[in-house]
């Protein structure tokens, strides 16, 4: 593996893209004109924080990743890339990110991309072994991409700035936990606490999972409500949140690894379609 390639992979270029998306997104529901140029600022920035996190992560997991076969090729496990290189990358990636949030945007959007930073990198990855509680703790960093941008683009943490983190937060918790669900032999083995019961994969598990999906739905229907967009997204966000609620029933009642397989695709599916109808119904 060459040195570029790994630097790349430490980034997790996928889930940082993601990410970075809902940030562009929050910005382009906040900003008054189309402006995409600024939209992809906005992504950029976000990536190169986010994977800034990502890579702190990797850091204090190296002796966990090793025995996880889903993690045991990564880069720092390997040895492709030293902890000190892995700083390096983490203060380039991390400060290039902020700087471009600053400079481009406003002082606000960078701190909360700093809190947001701290709160996953130093806070949740050590949290993963100790208690089940670091999947509330995760959620919080993981519902702040589209808040930065609505910052970004107004320079106002404002009820709107909040309406979107609640979505994108409560929708954190299906989506971890199904993830933990198809994982958990491998999370066993590194001894992550990511489930919220200790039984792990059963009943009360899939009644959390459903519940915290139950509320995504009404939640889903405030940027309607305070005119942030349309009744068109209204809709849009009513129908996915049903057919995700759908998924839901199906664990509870199988208590099955297919099961929790199909709210984590069905999760992936969920946000990105819920946050374009957001967009297009403002356009």
């Amino acid at each position: 593996m060459s040195k570029a390639r790994a630097f790349f992979q430490l980034l997790k270029f996928r889930l940082a893209l993601t990410v970075a998306f809902s940030s562009a997104i929050g910005y382009l529901l906040g900003a008054h004109e189309l402006d995409l140029g600024k939209a992809l600022l906005v992504l950029v920035g976000g990536l190169l924080v986010t994977g800034s996190a990502n890579t702190i992560n990797q850091i204090f997991e190296k002796d966990l990743d090793k025995l996880m076969k889903r993690t045991a090729k990564r880069p720092i496990p390997t040895g492709v890339i030293s902890i000190a290189e892995g700083w390096v990358f983490v203060l380039v990636t991390g400060l290039l990110g902020l700087g471009i949030l600053a400079y481009f945007f406003n002082p606000l959007t960078a701190a909360l991309s700093l809190l947001s930073l701290i709160l996953y990198g130093f806070i949740y990855t050590p949290l993963k072994t100790i208690s089940p509680i670091c999947v509330a703790v995760g959620a919080i960093p993981g519902g702040m991409p589209p808040m930065i941008g609505w910052v970004a683009a107004t320079g106002i943490l404002g009820v709107e700035a909040w309406i979107l983190f609640g979505i994108q937060f409560m929708w954190q918790f299906p989506h971890f936990w199904a993830i933990a669900w198809v994982l958990d032999d491998d999370y066993k083995k590194a001894g992550f606490k990511m489930l919220p019961t200790p039984g792990g994969k059963d009943l009360r598990t899939a009644i959390q999972i459903m519940t915290y999906t139950l509320v995504l739905i009404p939640l889903s229907l405030l940027p309607t409500v305070f005119h942030m967009t349309g009744t068109t997204y209204g809709i849009i966000a009513v129908v996915c949140g049903v057919l995700f609620l759908g998924q839901t029933f199906y664990l509870m009642r199988t208590c099955s690894k297919k099961a929790a397989m199909s709210i984590m695709f069905g999760s992936f599916l969920y946000l990105p379609i819920v946050q374009i109808a957001l967009v297009f119904d403002k356009l």
